[in-house]
């Protein structure tokens, strides 16, 4: 008979799955690392095959992440995130990844005085900031300095000129394209013909993506747009007086001073559609019987409004993981060329263009 150890074994003899001691001694999936040092820590007791040469003051040695000498990760963004942005959850996955390697991560909001005379938020610590990553930065001539101000910068989204020149930095994005031609796909089998699009073009590199995606399914499926159905500039502040939310209020006029209704509007993202929603009821038409609706992002808000909206799904922990491998990359590697990554994203059909959400 055999007297091998296996990862049954350990599993049984540390009242665990064997699933948990297999993540450990893998080191895949998610755990806890105190479960993960008290796995590697039986198995060498044991003398499990992989870990049979080691001793435990050797297991502490590897299995704990050595602390790089500058360790902080600084996140810069405009605005306080809340959960209901896309980030949220790909800021949790990011903050682990990092914690794996021996990293943290802290926030900085960049206020308007920073953004105009061009400097860091005053609470990073540049002596312990091995590199930033940028959420919500959209100003051009503030991202250029943050791109070259010397420290390794990773923007999640980031401003558009599409007459400049390339932002000098890494670049990670969803896929902004595909989602919206398989939308396209969906409403030329239906038959739907006249389409707009609703969302402020130039606001970030995303919108313009999804911009220049709606443009393309128009030619490629030969549907009908016009001038008038595509929303495309920013809204303005309300005026002394007016009251309500601006957005609303601005859709409203628009699709008020519509000559026709297209069948269906693609919007820059779910609040867009979700705003554009509330315009079209306003007026009297109802989502979908008149109008259908597509936003983006899949956010929370999406899913709990009624109708529900269609929408495209952003993977927000592969963008996580993906970020971690950009930015530690690029720490290590300084001098590598600078690269734009996009994530996968997905159609959601929901309630806005008739269909039963899933």
């Amino acid at each position: 008979m055999s007297n091998r150890v296996t990862i049954q074994d350990i599993a049984d003899s540390l009242g665990l799955s064997r699933n948990t001691v297999s993540k450990a001694i893998n080191n895949t999936g998610i755990l806890a690392d105190s479960t993960r040092q008290r796995v590697l820590a039986k198995a060498v007791e044991m003398g499990y095959k992989q870990f049979s040469y080691m001793d435990i003051d050797a297991l502490s040695a590897v299995s704990a992440p050595q602390a790089p000498e500058k360790n902080d990760i600084a996140l810069i963004t405009t605005w306080a995130l809340n959960g209901s942005h896309f980030s949220a959850t790909m800021l949790d996955k990011f903050q682990l990844e990092l914690s794996k390697r021996g990293y943290s991560m802290s926030m900085h909001i960049a206020r308007g005085e920073d953004i105009r005379l061009k400097r860091l938020p005053s609470s990073i610590r540049t002596e312990n900031c091995a590199a930033i990553i940028c959420i919500e930065v959209f100003d051009e001539a503030y991202a250029r300095f943050l791109a070259e101000c010397g420290i390794p910068v990773l923007f999640v989204d980031s401003p558009v000129d599409p007459m400049g020149d390339p932002l000098p930095a890494d670049i990670l994005l969803m896929d902004n394209r595909d989602g919206i031609l398989s939308f396209f796909k969906s409403m030329h089998q239906r038959g739907v013909t006249d389409i707009g699009f609703i969302g402020e073009m130039l606001h970030c590199r995303s919108f313009f993506e999804r911009y220049m995606a709606f443009t393309s399914g128009v030619s490629l499926y030969a549907m009908h747009t016009t001038d008038e159905w595509c929303i495309t500039q920013k809204v303005p502040a309300l005026e002394k007086g007016e009251k309500g939310n601006p957005s609303v209020n601005f859709l409203t006029k628009k699709f008020s001073e519509m000559s026709s209704l297209p069948r269906a509007f693609v919007c820059a993202n779910d609040f867009v559609a979700i705003d554009a929603m509330n315009a079209l009821k306003s007026l009297g038409y109802e989502i979908p019987q008149d109008v259908y609706l597509l936003g983006f992002d899949d956010s929370s808000e999406s899913r709990v409004v009624r109708p529900q909206i269609s929408t495209v799904h952003i993977h927000s922990q592969v963008m996580g993981f993906t970020a971690t491998e950009l930015i530690l990359s690029r720490i290590k590697n300084p001098d590598m060329n600078y690269r734009t990554c996009f994530c996968e994203s997905n159609l959601i059909l929901r309630e806005s263009t008739g269909d039963t959400p899933v």
